[in-house]
């Protein structure tokens, strides 16, 4: 149970943060300030980072990791590869909303157009 929250919440959040950062644009432009963009940026790359790391220890507990996997039943096998999967799912949201916090950072919201 604690996979889906990395394989569904974290993907969502990203695509979340780029349609509320994409809303604040004309906002924070007309007031000169990217401050919003920025926290809402950090609070979803922290939640999306949380996410990964609970599947990372949930992979670790069912021995991920290990050279030699001992012989387990087809369900322990499954557990252990869905929270590889959620893990690795979770890092690429993290990513992706690292790539969208980046043109914040260089870019200020007047830029486009």
């Amino acid at each position: 149970m604690a996979n889906w929250p990395a394989l569904l919440v974290a993907p969502s959040l990203a695509l979340t943060n780029l349609s509320i950062t994409y809303a604040l644009t004309t906002p924070e432009c007309s007031h000169q300030s990217d401050v919003a963009m920025h926290i809402v940026s950090a609070v979803i790359l922290a939640i999306c980072v949380l996410l990964t790391l609970q599947a990372w220890r949930n992979w670790l507990a069912q021995g991920g990791g290990s050279v030699t996997p001992p012989r387990q039943d087809d369900a322990a096998v499954r557990g252990r590869f869905m929270s590889a999967v959620a893990g690795m799912v979770g890092t690429l949201s993290s990513l992706v909303v690292f790539a969208q916090w980046f043109p914040q950072w260089v870019l200020s919201p007047c830029a486009i157009g």
